[in-house]
């Protein structure tokens, strides 16, 4: 091996022992935490405490807009606003949402040039509009910030009715907001039944594990979010709580209300259903737009390092978070480095049992652990061959990590919209 490999292989070694420690300490963490997704009862908040205000950002949503709105119509809550952002549509948006006899909904209709600027744009405008118009109508003038929770919906997510049940975790003042487990209800074929994997791990041990610590972030589709803590982002010469530009505007705003000394929880108990996407290029593109804004994200790690508010470890926890596409990146180029060695005969193959435990337990430890927490009680042959389907599906999507770098670096932000599927 040439020198100058050396210390490449070595610091993914230390990447990626950090990455495994984080994993177990959020294990140990997320199994705790299933203990306290009811909160005491003595300090319980019902869902009629609180006015709930679901946005639905819809650009060209034809396929399924009926549908997600005409299922928040049907969600238990007992004081609801349902606002749905057209922006700028040139389908049949307008048409089916004029159409829908849904008596909470409204629907805020954007038209160029403001429209279509972004998702963080949109709901700006609709954070606008609650505050201006809903807050200021008699039914809902009296309505503190603090009781008002902002709910963010997909135009093809399908939130659970009992979404009420959420209001209970509102009774800690610090809470920000609450992310709602996200499955795949067209998980059909091997590609979206991965989809939902993934989401099901990523809820039942990353968000469950930092949930423990109160910091669980926010996801997009299926947040619920107070609205005084997202009034507390708002600075000079903004429109509302959303920055411009972000890729991932959920994980930034999660981030900075993080970063302000609130709580971010996640529930098992309440989901919110959406698309998988059947076409592998579709996935593609539809991660190296999540890679790109994690990419962005490396920018929150100076103010993580002196959060005040956090704990060492949970500071060290959001630095493992953050890092994720660098570390990414680093073992992906260890990887490539190894083959490349291999195949022009400047490293042999050398048979031995630790070599041969490391690369068992670092590239399977992951998914076991995930599924063992996400999955409990399912058989030991189920466990090993979904962990194998979980590892060939993330090492399938791996590339987008560096798709995703390229584009941040040649500062392309703009994004084709990802075409919904045919409701079945």
């Amino acid at each position: 091996m040439p020198a100058w490999a050396l210390p490449i292989f070595l610091f993914a070694l230390l990447l990626i022992l950090f990455s495994v420690g984080d994993l177990l300490f959020l294990a140990v963490s997320a199994l705790r935490e299933r203990h306290l997704q009811t909160p005491p009862g003595r300090h319980r908040l019902r869902e009629d405490d609180f006015l709930w205000v679901f946005l639905v950002p819809a650009l060209n949503e034809e396929v399924t807009i009926a549908d997600s709105v005409e299922r928040l119509g049907r969600v238990r809550v007992s004081n609801k606003v349902i606002l749905v952002i057209n922006d700028g549509s040139e389908d049949r948006t307008g048409e089916i949402l004029a159409g829908l006899d849904v008596p909470e909904l409204r629907v805020l209709t954007r038209t160029l040039p403001e429209a279509r600027q972004g998702k963080s744009e949109a709901l700006n405008q609709a954070w606008d509009y609650l505050h201006r118009e809903v807050l200021a109508e008699p039914k809902w003038a009296d309505w503190s910030t603090d009781r008002v929770l902002v709910g963010i919906v997909d135009a093809d997510g399908r939130l659970d009715e009992e979404v009420g049940r959420l209001a209970a975790h509102f009774a800690d003042p610090k809470l920000a907001g609450i992310q709602c487990l996200v499955r795949m209800y067209n998980r059909d074929s091997i590609l979206t039944y991965c989809q939902d994997l993934e989401f099901a791990i990523f809820g039942s041990l990353f968000q469950l594990g930092r949930a423990r610590h109160g910091v669980a972030n926010m996801g997009g589709n299926g947040q619920v979010n107070r609205l005084a803590a997202l009034d507390e982002l708002v600075e000079e010469g903004q429109t509302g709580p959303w920055r411009a530009a972000r890729l991932t505007e959920d994980q930034d705003i999660g981030l900075r209300l993080i970063e302000r000394g609130w709580y971010g929880a996640q529930s098992l108990s309440v989901a919110v259903h959406q698309q998988a996407l059947h076409s592998l290029r579709a996935l593609y593109r539809q991660r190296t737009r999540w890679a790109q804004g994690a990419w962005q994200s490396l920018s929150h790690l100076s103010t993580v390092r002196t959060n005040r508010h956090l704990r060492l470890v949970d500071r060290l926890d959001q630095v493992a978070y953050l890092l994720t596409p660098f570390i990414q990146a680093v073992v992906g180029v260890s990887l490539v480095l190894s083959v490349i060695f291999l195949l022009t005969g400047m490293v042999t193959i050398q048979v031995s049992l630790v070599p041969v435990v490391l690369f068992v337990v670092f590239s399977f430890g992951p998914g076991i652990i995930g599924l063992l927490v996400s999955r409990r009680g399912t058989s030991v042959f189920k466990t090993i061959w979904l962990a194998l389907l979980y590892l060939g599906y993330t090492w399938l999507i791996y590339p987008v990590v560096f798709q995703g770098l390229w584009r941040e670096l040649r500062g392309h932000r703009t994004w084709a919209k990802t075409a919904r599927e045919q409701l079945t």
